[in-house]
């Protein structure tokens, strides 16, 4: 028995997995994040988010999701967090007239090597920052169980200024939104940098707990997260850090998050999650300094997913784009319960880029000696331990009304709707106006 061509081609790349429950998940992408250029020597890539996307494509993952093309963040909503003097400052300045501000200026914001002048920066921050405000949009109107944005996850932002490769922190935002529903937030951070910006954020309150799990040293960038940041005034002890070693490995690194995230979930009792998985602490990253796999790091998207709470799910760090789209597709499935095959479908476009292997799941370890001895990771895990038991259950939290702007709808578009149907109901009221005089003087003719 053999298929016809058409069979073939729909056929798809995948085994889906027999369980009882199926999460609605949502995919929230704007094509447009994907076209902007920090410049040629710069490590961050947005066109890894374009391979992401043809790779989930590709495989059809498409078919199984909601998808959706999110508008952009608007000024105010951005301002949620971000004060009002940088928000003006990202929106004025440009390569073009960057020499019309001060040095001082430029350092007050943090504009430098890292995070450069680009053509369309604040286009750009807004794009990937709407994303975030969508998915956690459909979190909260429970549209979906696990709300997906790559081009976000940018953890380093601060209220005041940029930071590492990060203008705005769209995960601060997606969190202060959920709050609105939400009682508490559990954000997990499994990037190989510290999630400074979002430990910052909510470093004096209890509704949100933070988790990084990240290489720290004292000099590696950001330079925070070391186990005693824990947190100040009501939110002591809901700061989590673990600082690793170069070269953790696949199997120490999974047994060590399952072995945290689950006492954490038990006694935190989270109402939704954020998962930022940047993909620079795979093996082989430009910026990173892990031996991890694809499979490893996607395993514990899967452990958390397991727990089945509403979950919005980031991108993050990931300077080796080709890595970068094969472990967000592969996460991408993870979250739909399905298998994908490993070899990576041959008519996406690019597709020469993932050569020689052309495999979902390359060898990525034991490039780095590994550091992490076994007594080093007991030591981390048993502080962890000892700071959960100062928690004494799930803060309560007295909830006000949910505000009525949870949709999201912007007041402008709104106006121009109304304005633009106005029209159209004034044009086909004047057709049906002109078409009954006419049958008038056609009756008066005859």
């Amino acid at each position: 028995m053999s298929y016809d061509a058409k069979t073939v081609d729909n056929k798809p790349l995948y085994e889906d997995f027999l369980t009882s429950w199926k999460p609605r998940v949502s995919y929230h992408f704007n094509e447009e994040v994907s076209r902007f250029h920090f410049g040629v020597r710069h490590p961050m890539k947005p066109f890894r988010l374009m391979l992401t996307d043809h790779l989930v494509l590709g495989y059809k993952l498409h078919e199984r999701m909601d998808l959706y093309r999110p508008r952009r963040a608007t000024k105010e909503e951005m301002m949620a967090f971000h004060a009002e003097e940088y928000m003006d400052f990202l929106q004025r300045v440009t390569p073009d007239n960057v020499k019309e501000f001060t040095n001082k200026v430029l350092t007050k914001f943090n504009i430098g090597d890292d995070c450069p002048i680009f053509d369309g920066m604040y286009d750009y921050s807004s794009i990937y920052t709407g994303a975030s405000l969508d998915a956690s949009r459909k979190l909260i109107n429970e549209q979906s169980d696990i709300a997906i944005n790559w081009s976000g996850g940018l953890h380093h932002a601060k209220k005041f200024e940029a930071s590492g490769f990060c203008y705005i922190n769209d995960i601060v935002l997606a969190i202060l939104n959920l709050l609105r529903y939400h009682p508490r937030v559990l954000y997990i951070d499994i990037d190989v940098h510290h999630g400074d910006g979002v430990q910052e954020a909510f470093y004096a309150t209890d509704r949100v707990m933070t988790l990084s799990f990240h290489k720290y040293n004292g000099d590696y960038f950001p330079g925070t997260g070391n186990v005693d940041e824990i947190g100040t005034g009501d939110g002591k002890h809901y700061s989590l850090n673990v600082p690793l070693r170069d070269g953790i490995e696949d199997d120490a690194y999974i047994r060590l998050f399952k072995c945290i995230v689950e006492p954490v979930l038990a006694s935190y009792e989270p109402g939704a999650i954020v998962l930022q998985c940047g993909a620079d602490s795979l093996g082989c990253d430009r910026l990173g300094c892990f031996n991890l796999n694809t499979k490893a790091h996607a395993e514990c998207v899967r452990f958390v997913k397991s727990f089945n709470i509403p979950m919005m799910v980031v991108g993050g760090g990931g300077y080796t784009p080709r890595n970068v789209s094969r472990l967000w597709c592969l996460e991408t499935s993870v979250c739909l319960d399905v298998q994908l095959e490993s070899r990576l479908p041959a008519a996406i476009p690019f597709v020469k880029y993932f050569s020689p292997d052309y495999s979902l799941y390359p060898n990525l370890s034991g490039k780095i000696d590994n550091k992490n001895t076994r007594k080093y990771l007991e030591s981390i895990k048993t502080q962890i331990m000892e700071q959960l038991r100062f928690l004494n259950g799930a803060p309560s939290v007295q909830m006000q009304d949910v505000p009525p702007d949870l949709q999201g709808f912007d007041p402008d578009m709104d106006a121009a709707m109304l304005d633009e149907k106005a029209d159209a109901t004034t044009d086909s009221r004047d057709i049906e106006l002109d078409r009954k005089d006419g049958a008038r003087r056609k009756e008066l003719v005859d």
